[in-house]
């Protein structure tokens, strides 16, 4: 017959590998239950009560901002290449082609869908 010392020994044991179980896998549940709790927190909207439509971005529309990159001749067209290799074409041709082959910060729009930056200036970027 095993003592009660040896008992509670192994209980403690198997005690401690259920809450290390519990701290490695429940963080998921724990997060899980914060969300529900904030479910809880907010109250619910009745449908009678109307609300106007949240208005997001227009995905279209361009990005102000200064571009760093290579001008590249492709074509009758100069694209800009930047440091992670995406090409963005640039629609002023004139004042690209002086810098084709070298390093320019563009300041102008860019349209992301078209891969295409509106330029308002080219300038040498300093190495």
């Amino acid at each position: 017959m095993r003592s009660i010392k040896h008992n509670l020994f192994d209980l403690s044991i198997l005690g401690a590998m259920a809450l290390a179980f519990a701290l490695a896998w429940g963080s998921p549940f724990i997060a899980g239950g914060s969300a529900h709790a904030q479910d809880q927190a907010q109250p619910k909207q009745q449908p009678d009560q109307a609300q106007p439509p949240q208005t997001q971005p227009d995905q279209n529309q361009a990005k102000s901002g200064t571009f760093t990159g290579t001008v590249v001749k492709d074509g009758s067209d100069y694209m800009l290449r930047d440091s992670s290799g995406s090409i963005f074409k640039l629609d002023d041709s004139q004042r690209a082609k002086p810098f084709e082959g070298k390093t320019v910060k563009v300041t102008g729009q860019l349209d992301e869908q078209a891969k295409v930056i509106h330029v308002e200036s080219i300038d040498g970027a300093e190495a």
